[in-house]
C-alpha cells in the first residue's frame, strides 16, 4: 500500500510547492507595484484597503515614513 501512495504523494507535494511559489511570486509582485506606483495604492486603497494597510506597516517597519502620508495628500488634493 505504501507503494501505490509514493507517486500520489509526490504529485502533492509539487502542488504544494508551486502553490507556494506562487504566492511569493505573487505577494513581490504585489509590493513591487505597489511600492512604485501611487496610482495603482489609491485602486488598492478602493478594492482592497487590508493589503494596502499590510503595505503601510511593513515599509514603516522598514524605516520609511511619510508615504502613507503622502498619499493621503494627494487623494485629497485629487478630490477638491
Amino acid at each position: 500500500m505504501a507503494r501505490t501512495m509514493e507517486p500520489l504523494a509526490k504529485k502533492i507535494f509539487k502542488g504544494v510547492l508551486i502553490a507556494e511559489l506562487m504566492g511569493v511570486f505573487g505577494a513581490y509582485f504585489l509590493f513591487s507595484k505597489m511600492n512604485t506606483s501611487q496610482d495603482f495604492r489609491q485602486t488598492m486603497n478602493k478594492t482592497c484597503p487590508f493589503i494596502l494597510e499590510v503595505y503601510y506597516k511593513s515599509i514603516e517597519q522598514s524605516g520609511m515614513y511619510g508615504i502613507r502620508e503622502q498619499d493621503q495628500e494627494k487623494w485629497l488634493d485629487s478630490k477638491k
